[in-house]
Parts: C-alpha cells; structure tokens; sequence
C-alpha cells in the first residue's frame, strides 16, 4: 500500500465496531447539544430583550460572547487532550457545558446571563474540536468523508430541535424563554452517558509512545514553520465558512418575524417551521456532500457549494412570501452546509497527530473569534437598510472568500492517522483514494 492511502477496498463498507459507534454517537451529540443551547438564544433573543427592558443590537452580543470565548475552550482543552488523552478532557468538558446552560435558565439580569453564557462559550469551544479528533480518528479512513458530513450536521441537527424547541415550549405552550434552557440539560446528560462508554484513542496512545521515543514535543510541531504557515491559513479559512455559516442563519428567524426594515413579517409559528425546514435542508446537504468530498476532494466539494449558493441569494433574502422563502432558504442551507459537511474530515486530516486535539478546534474557533461580530453588524445594517440588503451584504463576500480560500490551499484526504508527528511529514499533498 502506497503511503497516506487508506486501506482495503472492504474497509468502506466493514459495520463499525462498538467502540467506533460510541465515539462517533458522542461527538454527533455533543456537538448537537452545543448547537441547540447556542441557537436557542437566536430563537429568543426578541424575548430575552423584553424581560430585561433592552435592545435587541444589546441581546445580540449574547452570541457574539459565546463565540468570542470558543478559542479559549479549544486552547484550554486542546492542550489537555494532545497531553493526556481525548477522553477525560471530554468528560469534564461535556459536565461543565450541560450545567453552564442548565444555570441560564436562572439568569436574574442580563449580566448574569452574560457571563454565563462567557463560560458556556467555553465549554463550546472545547466540545467540537476533541470530539471530532477523536470521532475521526477512530472512523475507517475511507469512510471519513460520509460520517464528516454526518457529525457535522450535529450543529444542523441541534438548530432543528431550537426550533422544535421554540415551537413546542414558546409558541405552543406560551412558556417563558428559561424552560429551554432549562430542558437542555436533558439530552447533554444523554451525551454525557453515551462518552463514559468510549475507550481513548489508539492514534493518541501509538503518537505518544513516538514522542517518547523521537524525544520529539507538542512546541516542536507546532513551530514548524509549514505546520505554523498553515495554522494561519486554516484560521483565515475557518473565518470565512463561519462567517458564511452566521450570516445565513443567526439573524434570519428575526428577519422572517420583522414586521419593519424589510421584513417578512411572517407568525413567529411560520418562522419556526421554516427554520425547520432549511435545517432539514442543511443536513441533507452535509451529509450528501461530505459523502461525496470522499470521491471529488474536499477543497473541490467546497468550492462546488459555494458557487451554487451565489445565485440563491435573491431568493433566499429578496423573496416575500413564505413559500419562497421556505425554499430560499432551503437550498441556501443544503449548500452553505453542504460545504461545512466537509470540514470535521478536511480540519483533522490537515492536522499532524501530535497536535490533533490542539489544532483543528483552534483554528474552527480562532475563525469562530472573527466571526462573532456578524450578528451585530448585520443588526446594524438592518436597521439602516433593511433585512434584505444586511443578509446579502454580508453572504456574498464570504462565498467569494471561501472559494478563493479553498482553491489556493491543500488537502489530504483519505490520509492515514497514525503516522505525522509533524515533524516528518509537513505536507499533506491531495491523496486520490
């Protein structure tokens, strides 16, 4: 077998073992309980601004908060997981995020709220980039395309159930915003259970025993000046997808609800079952094109969602009924994250072994970081030019940036985990499996 292919033809369609099922089980609802707590605050951030007598451009920094301290969790639980382990890390990580959001629901001023959600913030950072480390590298190298879209879509997922949440808790049940807070602490205590069934990682134990026996350390990888060049290009990357990712989701259920600055003034019941829709339509896309970014390549899958998605843009944002919006935002979604189901395989096969746990959460968090201002400025522009023009102003430029971005960088797909320290292999050329 040449080096960095990725096994037997069989490999692509051997069932995964318990332990396999378990890890990837974990990180798809970690990072869907991670998803649900951060977007419920989308789907009342209009009431949260009600009971504490402020502006909704105010309620919106309780986003911008929450990514702003992703970096810290990926720094502070990275380093722990390249030196210890995934596992215990992610325990601990999981046990602080569920309570931090459980806390929320108990929040008696807005500040309070903020700084809970600082600390949740945290513990968001650290969930994505450990588990999808070690999701990754326990999952066959030939099967790492299709199960990259599907844990990805754990963020679409944990969207879906905010909205059925909102539905249910809100619209239907006309209960205050706190019970969905509250009633998160459900499934991450489901998640939590799931992660104490997950063995460490065997790529983590064969790097650490080649460490050991290279004398080789965590700084010296990371320091290598192609690993540090393009830690800085996966940064730059990872701002645009998720400035791509925030611009076409954070802001838009208030857009549908806006009876002024252009919006489509639609029940908050309507705007409920549309989000619903446009998440089904998210994971449907990141599941199909993660799939398919195993037979095309990652950048090229990347690149092919993204100009599909430039001229969904009227639609998405200029229509005026619902119908149109629905399928507007339907198709937006199938490919903004038909582009995103790519990352969980691209950010991890470009990371060395040594710093798996280290470096693709802080480089998805450190563009997070770039990107928390999204919401504010699009609640700006709203409110200067009106819904339409804040959604396509900030959408078009971050396509272009991802596809510039995409096709001027590298991959190394279908590459085996187990053999990069990072010291010896700085260069992950494309890999045709």
């Amino acid at each position: 077998m040449a080096p960095g292919q990725s096994g037997t033809t069989g490999e692509a369609h051997t069932p995964l073992t318990s332990d396999q099922r378990n890890s990837f089980i974990a990180a798809l609802l970690g990072w869907m309980m991670d998803a649900f707590d951060y977007f419920i605050v989308v789907f009342v951030y209009a009431d949260i601004a009600k009971e504490f007598h402020i502006s909704l451009t105010e309620v919106a920094f309780l986003t911008t908060a929450t990514l702003l301290m992703r970096p810290v969790g990926a720094v502070i639980f990275g380093l722990w997981a390249d030196r210890k382990g995934r596992r215990i890390p992610l325990l601990v990580d999981v046990s602080f995020y569920s309570v931090v959001g459980f806390l929320c629901a108990f929040a008696p001023n807005f500040t309070v709220l903020i700084v809970l959600r600082l600390l949740y913030g945290i513990g968001m950072g650290g969930e994505w980039g450990l588990g999808a480390a070690l999701a990754m590298e326990k999952i066959p190298a030939k099967r790492r395309g299709l199960f990259s879209g599907i844990l990805q879509q754990g963020y679409s997922l944990g969207y879906l159930l905010a909205s059925l949440a909102s539905l249910i808790v809100i619209s239907t049940a006309g209960l205050s915003w706190r019970w969905l807070f509250a009633l998160s602490i459900i499934p991450a205590l489901i998640s939590l259970w799931i992660r104490t069934r997950v063995r460490e990682s065997e790529v983590w134990e064969e790097t650490q025993e080649r460490m050991r026996m290279t004398q080789s350390s965590f700084r010296d990888v990371l320091f290598n000046p192609t690993i540090l060049r393009r830690f800085v290009y996966l940064i730059l990357l990872m701002t645009a997808f998720n400035w791509m990712s925030h611009g076409t989701q954070d802001i838009y259920p208030t857009f549908l609800k806006a009876t002024d600055q252009g919006g489509a003034g639609l029940s908050g019941a309507a705007a409920s079952w549309i989000a619903i829709a446009y998440t089904i339509g998210a994971t449907i896309g990141g599941i199909a094109f993660g799939a398919l970014s195993q037979k095309y390549g990652r950048r090229y899958t990347i690149v092919f969602c993204s100009i599909l998605g430039l001229p969904i843009i009227p639609l998405f944002a200029y229509s005026h009924t619902a119908a149109m919006l629905c399928l507007g935002s339907f198709l937006m979604q199938v490919m903004v994250q038909g582009a995103w189901g790519v990352i969980p395989a691209h950010l991890t096969e470009m990371s060395p072994d040594t710093i798996r746990g280290f470096y693709p959460g802080v480089t998805y968090q450190l563009g997070n970081c770039l990107a928390a201002f999204n919401l504010p400025i699009q609640q700006a522009l709203a409110r200067s030019h009106g819904y339409p023009f804040a959604l396509a102003a900030t959408i078009v430029p971050v396509f272009l940036a991802v596809i510039i971005l995409s096709l001027i960088g590298k991959e190394a797909r279908g590459i085996e985990f187990g053999g990069r320290l990072g010291t010896e292999q700085t260069d992950p050329s494309p890999v045709r499996s």
